[in-house]
């Protein structure tokens, strides 16, 4: 029989008698190492834990109370690392509940095997008539708000093309090592985790390879201990927070800027419009741009390359807003009734939203050669 590459993670709260001929399809169809975690189960479930975790392939390990999907998966992860990553490529998590079916998660070690640097998702259909509503729309809402604050993914086989994620709820995934230590650091203790791992390689640029698998789900996925208000969330607060502290930074920033603005638009009330406006963008920005690249370097996208490859790009679209601002603002007073201190405002807006775009898959992007 083919030996497996990968080290399979299951998960499990209060399973049912589906999990224990799961995972004994699982080893019969090749995967020497199943890691178990019981998340604290009720006392009821223990005989299924002990009988799965007799099975020579089965380790077993156990949470006293429930401490949530993140923290099952983070200490199945440091259990792997210590005992078999150098046996192995990475894992694949698997759900307990029946949604993976074994060839989806044959077909997944197999994707790693071929590609066995990149991060392999198991995406499914969400346009299949038996999909739920609340997860269809769900999981194409955070699709593309994912897409449009985060990025998009790079896709294994080209670095120059990427493509949104199609599901960013799966939690059948193939992680290679080269990630499972630094997904180990991240955030979360529970569901949201899953979203870290996913933001974690969409900042980092990890090759992304998507496997279509069965879509399953039993009795309208009753089954399932997603808490829909509490964890979407400790989800969205996460797909947001970088744009939250860019837009803290901006607004820092432009506070500066306005205030340095308008004091030389004060101070220069004998000079031509066009040379009052000019002269005042410039002071402003100066001031306001050393300011705002140290916070969003060190604070906002975390950048760790050097300054000098940062500090380029910044002052290239900073000089691009500079214009554009002096001049989109100075053609508003011209052709309407706005004051130089109302048109900079709507006119910085527009760029605001602009620029973290620009600085966010460009400026402050990790991968030079993307």
């Amino acid at each position: 029989m083919l030996s497996r590459s990968s080290v399979l993670i299951i998960p499990s709260l209060n399973p049912d008698e589906k999990l224990l001929p799961y995972i004994k399809g699982l080893a019969a169809n090749g995967f020497r190492k199943i890691i178990l975690v019981d998340d604290g189960s009720s006392p009821q479930y223990k005989p299924v834990f002990e009988a799965a975790g007799s099975l020579p392939e089965c380790d077993l390990l156990v949470h006293t109370v429930n401490m949530g999907k993140g923290r099952a998966l983070k200490d199945a992860f440091n259990f792997y690392c210590q005992k078999y990553a150098d046996q192995f490529l990475g894992v694949i998590t698997v759900d307990a509940d029946g949604q993976h079916t074994i060839p989806d998660v044959v077909k997944l070690d197999a994707a790693l095997q071929e590609a066995p640097e990149t991060l392999v998702l198991g995406v499914r259909d969400f346009d299949d008539p038996s999909v739920p509503l609340k997860s269809k729309f769900g999981n194409k809402m955070t699709k593309y708000i994912m897409r449009m604050l985060i990025g998009s993914a790079k896709r294994n086989d080209s670095a120059r093309h990427t493509k949104a994620i199609s599901d960013t709820q799966t939690g059948m995934r193939a992680i290679p090592n080269r990630c499972i230590k630094k997904y180990l650091t991240l955030e979360g203790e529970r569901f949201e985790y899953e979203t870290n791992m996913l933001i974690e390689a969409l900042h980092t640029h990890t090759p992304i390879l998507e496997v279509a698998i069965c879509t399953v789900y039993m009795d309208q996925n009753s089954g399932t201990h997603f808490r829909p208000l509490a964890d979407s969330l400790a989800i969205y607060r996460l797909i947001f927070s970088t744009f939250f502290k860019y837009m803290l930074a901006s607004l820092s920033a432009f506070f500066i800027d306005y205030s340095i603005y308008s004091m030389f638009i004060f101070v220069t009330g004998m000079l031509p419009l066009s040379a009052r406006i000019w002269c005042a963008t410039a002071a402003a920005r100066v001031v306001s741009s050393i300011y705002n690249y140290t916070v969003n370097m060190t604070v906002v996208f975390k950048n760790s390359r050097t300054p000098k490859r940062t500090f380029v790009k910044y002052y290239m679209l900073c000089m691009l807003q500079f214009c554009c601002s002096a001049c989109f603002v100075w053609l508003l007073c011209r052709t309407s009734h706005c004051s130089e201190l109302s048109a900079k405002l709507l006119v910085d807006t527009v760029l605001f939203l602009a620029s973290y775009q620009l600085q966010k898959n460009w400026v402050f992007r990790e991968d030079e050669s993307a």
